[in-house]
């Protein structure tokens, strides 16, 4: 009898640890997400599911281009976490006009869109500890014309890679 409850023991206790083990990535490391909407095709396909750094991002910097995860800001309307790519940086003048993002008077190229923006937004300063993000698929997307900034500490993530589906598995860039 003694064996048996030992036995149930060791295992009890494995299983705590591998509790708190997972809990403990998942809170601090990375994350998985499915995307559920269409406002980052042709780059994130319907379903497809991604691994997002949670820990090492903020030792580095944030670029333009980087795909993040991150809670939607106050007065969004929005409620879950959100995908998007940073287009604009803090200090910069963004503007959209004539189907192109234009920074401090530079047009933006722009290879992973799905169609150009046919909206006008801007022109506007991006706050100091703030991003501009928006969708690959301009037309189709709620994002940072519509609800504004996304300050830096609402960004949780940035994507890593996708795993699923495996034919697509590998990284976003």
């Amino acid at each position: 009898m003694k064996k048996y409850v030992r036995t149930i023991f060791e295992w009890g206790i494995l299983i705590v640890i591998a509790w708190v083990l997972s809990f403990g990535i998942r809170t601090f490391v990375l994350d998985t997400r499915i995307v559920p909407t269409g406002s980052m095709l042709p780059t994130i396909q319907l379903q497809d599911r991604l691994i997002f750094d949670k820990l090492f991002f903020r030792y580095g910097t944030l670029e333009r281009g980087n795909i993040i995860m991150f809670t939607a800001p106050e007065g969004s309307g929005e409620h879950d976490d959100l995908v998007k790519r940073i287009i604009g940086m803090p200090g910069e003048t963004l503007e959209v006009r004539e189907g192109k993002v234009w920074i401090d008077g530079q047009a933006l190229l722009e290879p992973y869109l799905k169609e150009a923006p046919n909206y006008e937004y801007g022109p506007i300063e991006i706050p100091e500890d703030s991003y501009l993000v928006f969708g690959d698929n301009r037309n189709n997307s709620k994002d940072s014309h519509v609800w504004g900034f996304v300050p830096i500490e609402n960004i949780e993530g940035r994507v890593l890679l996708r795993y699923w589906p495996l034919e697509q598995w590998g990284s976003l860039d």
